[in-house]
């Protein structure tokens, strides 16, 4: 029987809380919960990071430098460990985790930190058709100063297949909600587009969903065969700023992109 897949919220002074999928998409509930919006001050800070289930050392001190100034920090691999935990509920309205798979003593997946609480949140999983492990995503949306929605997509794409069949499987889902959601985008992870296919499938996906993809001119992201591994795109902003930090706390370097909300300038 398959799991049930849910998200694990951390919300500091309560106990945590599991969240299942929502019954209806974002765009058919308009009688959402109203929230405070993220505090933008015209720049949204978004910090994306494979953190290696915080297996070496300086993590922390990485995230603290500079996720504290984020206003969403996206982690791939998160292991819910006390430290990870205590630096999300402290510097953080909410975090949310979506288990992916279950360690010996803490599960690991996908967590987005956020300086607002997520007034929708749909977790999701797919299999690794070879090593049966999960990997998976978690759309998020938050008001914004503007009144509009952000969507927020945190995926960590499965790795281990032959073909880009599983591969498309997975993004299918996140597309649906993407095209039935009217405000701005952005989806970001680890998606494993180590191969010319996989490359193809991600940038038919995103050209499909009017995403636009983050450019680095000091490109140090994690590459496999000579592709890199981990993409910002979005869609309804504009970028301000993309770098690429340099660590050796994990086996992914961060990357730290600064949007302003607004409509996107013309190319």
């Amino acid at each position: 029987m398959r799991k049930k897949t849910y998200a694990m919220r951390y919300v500091a002074g309560q106990p945590a809380e599991r969240i299942f999928p929502p019954g209806a998409m974002l765009h058919v509930g308009q009688a959402l919960p109203p929230g405070a919006p993220l505090p933008t001050d015209n720049k949204l800070r978004v910090l994306v990071w494979n953190i290696f289930k915080q297996q070496r050392a300086e993590w922390l001190s990485v995230l603290q430098n500079f996720g504290k100034d984020a206003h969403l920090v996206l982690l791939q691999e998160a292991q819910t460990t006390p430290e990870l935990v205590q630096f999300a509920t402290t510097n953080y309205l909410a975090a949310d985790q979506v288990p992916a798979f279950v360690l010996p003593q803490h599960p690991s997946g996908v967590m987005t930190l956020a300086a607002a609480h997520p007034i929708y949140c749909c977790p999701l999983r797919e299999r690794e058709p070879l090593l049966r492990l999960a990997k998976s995503a978690l759309v998020t949306a938050y008001p914004l100063p503007t009144g509009e929605m952000l969507m927020v997509v945190n995926i960590h794409a499965v790795n281990f297949s032959f073909g880009v069949d599983v591969y498309s499987k997975q993004l299918g889902p996140i597309g649906e909600q993407i095209l039935h959601h009217k405000g701005p985008v952005i989806m970001a992870g680890d998606f494993n587009a180590w191969s010319r296919q996989r490359m193809n499938a991600l940038y038919r996906f995103a050209r499909e969903m009017t995403l636009r993809e983050v450019r680095f001119t000091d490109d140090h992201r994690r590459k496999a065969f000579g592709r890199p591994l981990d993409f910002v795109f979005y869609r309804g902003m504009n970028v301000a700023e993309a770098s690429v930090l340099v660590t050796r706390a994990s086996d992914h370097n961060p990357l730290l992109v600064e949007f302003h909300p607004g409509k996107p300038e013309l190319l």
